[in-house]
C-alpha cells in the first residue's frame, strides 16, 4: 500500500501529469469510460497536504481538455448523427438520445451545463446537440462555461477532501471522487426538480421497457 501511495505522489510531482489529465478529460467528452473525474479529482486530493500538482494549472487543464472534448462530441454528432453505428442504435443509447433531443429544446442551458457532471449524460446531449443542429456559438459558450465550472469544482472537492485524510493518501483519492460523483447526482436532481423534469442520469439508466409477447394465434 506503501508503495501505491509512493508512486501516485511522484506522478503527481511531473510534468506529463497535466498532458495525462487533458487526453483524459477530451477523449471523456465522446468517450466516457476514460475517468477524467477520477484523475482530476484524485490529483487534486494532494494539493494542499503535499503541494502537488498546481491546482491553478490543474484547472486550466481539465477546463481546456473537457471543453474540447465536448465540442468534439457536438461535431461528431453533427457529422453523423446518432444513428450511424450499431451501438447507436441499441435501446438504451436510443433512450438517451431521444430524451437529450427533447430536453435540449424545453431547458438546452442548463442542460448543457449539468450533463457535464453526468459521465454518460454528457455524451448522449453532446452528440445529440449537433445531430438536432443546436447553435453551435451557443453550444461553445455553455461548454466554455461548464468547463471551467466542471474544473474548479472538482479540483476544489478533491483538495478538501483530501485535507480529511492526509495519512491516508489513496482513502483520501477515494472519497473525494466519491463525493464528486455524489455531488453531480444530486446537482442534477436539484436542476430537474426546480425544472419540472426527469433528471439526467435517471432518465439515461432507466431500465428499458420489456416488449409485450407475441400472442400465438390458432389456425382457423
Amino acid at each position: 500500500m506503501d508503495g501505491i501511495s509512493g508512486f501516485v505522489l511522484a506522478a503527481a510531482e511531473q510534468p506529463w501529469v497535466y498532458l495525462l489529465v487533458l487526453v483524459c478529460c477530451v477523449v471523456d467528452g465522446f468517450f466516457p469510460p476514460f475517468p477524467s473525474e477520477s484523475v482530476v479529482v484524485g490529483l487534486a486530493s494532494l494539493i494542499i497536504t503535499q503541494g502537488v500538482p498546481d491546482p491553478w494549472l490543474l484547472i486550466l487543464v481539465a477546463a481546456l481538455g473537457a471543453f474540447l472534448g465536448d465540442n468534439i462530441a457536438y461535431v461528431i454528432g453533427r457529422g453523423i448523427g446518432t444513428t450511424r453505428f450499431r451501438w447507436m442504435r441499441r435501446p438504451r443509447p436510443q433512450r438517451s438520445f431521444t430524451w437529450a433531443g427533447r430536453e435540449l429544446s424545453k431547458r438546452a442551458a442548463s442542460l448543457i451545463l449539468v450533463a457535464r457532471f453526468i459521465p454518460i449524460g454528457r455524451v448522449a446531449v453532446n452528440l445529440t446537440a449537433g445531430a438536432t443542429g443546436y447553435s453551435q456559438r451557443r453550444f461553445v459558450a455553455l461548454t466554455a462555461l461548464s468547463g471551467i465550472v466542471w474544473a474548479g469544482y472538482s479540483v476544489g472537492i478533491g483538495a478538501i477532501a483530501g485535507t480529511w485524510f492526509q495519512h491516508n493518501h489513496l482513502l483520501g483519492v477515494a472519497v473525494a471522487i466519491g463525493i464528486a460523483v455524489v455531488i453531480g447526482f444530486v446537482v442534477d436532481r436539484v436542476i430537474a426538480l426546480v425544472r419540472g423534469s426527469t433528471p439526467l442520469q435517471e432518465a439515461v439508466e432507466a431500465p428499458q421497457d420489456e416488449p409485450e409477447p407475441a400472442r400465438e394465434t390458432s389456425p382457423p
